[in-house]
């Protein structure tokens, strides 16, 4: 459009630009985001229940390791009519420090997640910490798993949205619930309407994590599923050092049973939760794994009190609503 303001030094208006720049956006249909319908696996998850399971362990260790595991956690899902999706990484891009084991690297990763998926008949969730990892990723995984340092890299949440798989957010330890609703509508401008986002603890000090349980509540706001990682929210960044010098996240692994209960009890649609068949051996996040002996009587717990709960049918509008 015609602008009648003029500047020193010829300069246009900045709103005609942006008006401009509009237009020709408009008329680039390989610019804009194709819409999607949400997906199959989406629909199951978000009225699953009691509740949706992604667990597993930490990292890949082995091909091995990692058909047992989803084979043991499957028996007792498949036993308790709980929807699983199994959880483990290719990378751990954000160890502590340079010299922690980081798992397989991309390729031999997805080789053995796509395997574990082919020969169990289970979804897949696993992380990326870059933009490129996305489409190669998307191949493989069902679900694909933000980090939660990265919940707000824009370019990272397109990219994973453009692979039209359902995309956890982990919430920021350093974030507010608020925070997370934009990170979803990140990637349902880009398309994809299959997002859920993730409790996953916030800082509380240096070293140590809190959960709140009022997160839970207030990221409805987001119109999307919530899960609760009941395992990486006991984290202690930092408080660990091995027998080589190299500094690792410790953890209080025995009050994961009471973080999932108050997640469950406030109504999470599904929990996050790593497990592993020895966790003291894990070259991973040891100290908050919870061991795969004791998976089913905790999920028996949590699916009782899942059960009697009415914490699904409180909304964050509610939380300010008239005194009781």
């Amino acid at each position: 459009r015609n602008c009648d303001i003029s500047y020193p030094g010829g300069l246009t208006c900045t709103s005609c630009l942006l008006h401009t720049s509009r237009r020709f956006a408009r008329m680039a249909p390989s610019d804009e985001p194709t819409a999607m319908e949400e997906s199959t696996l989406y629909k199951t998850l978000k009225t699953a229940r009691p509740f949706f399971l992604m667990a597993g362990p930490n990292v890949i260790q082995s091909e091995e390791h990692a058909l047992s595991m989803c084979r043991q956690i499957k028996e007792v899902t498949d036993a308790l009519d709980i929807e699983f999706v199994y959880k483990s990484s290719f990378d751990k891009a954000n160890r502590t420090s340079a010299t922690s084991f980081r798992g397989p690297g991309m390729d031999e990763g997805l080789r053995i997640l796509e395997k574990v998926k082919t020969t169990y008949g289970v979804p897949i969730v696993t992380d990326i910490h870059e933009s490129y990892q996305a489409e190669r990723v998307g191949r493989v995984a069902d679900v694909i798993q933000i980090p939660a340092f990265l919940c707000r890299q824009t370019d990272l949440l397109v990219a994973a949205a453009k692979t039209q798989r359902i995309i956890n957010i982990k919430k920021g330890q350093f974030c507010g619930p608020s925070i997370m609703g934009h990170s979803a509508n990140k990637c349902r401008a880009a398309g994809n309407p299959n997002v859920m986002v993730c409790e996953r603890g916030t800082m509380f000090g240096y070293g140590d994590l809190v959960v709140d349980p009022r997160n839970l509540i207030l990221m409805r706001d987001a119109n999307c599923p919530v899960v609760a990682d009941v395992t990486h929210s006991l984290q202690q960044p930092g408080r660990m050092t091995n027998e080589c010098g190299a500094i690792s996240s410790g953890g209080t692994r025995g009050l994961i049973p009471t973080i999932a209960r108050t997640c469950v009890v406030c109504g999470v649609d599904g929990l996050f939760m790593e497990v592993h068949d020895n966790p003291d051996s894990s070259p991973v996040d040891a100290p908050t794994q919870w061991p795969m002996g004791h998976l089913k009587p905790l999920l028996e717990e949590l699916s009782d009190i899942a059960r009697a709960t009415k914490g699904r049918s409180a909304t964050a509008a509610s939380c300010f609503g008239p005194t009781i």
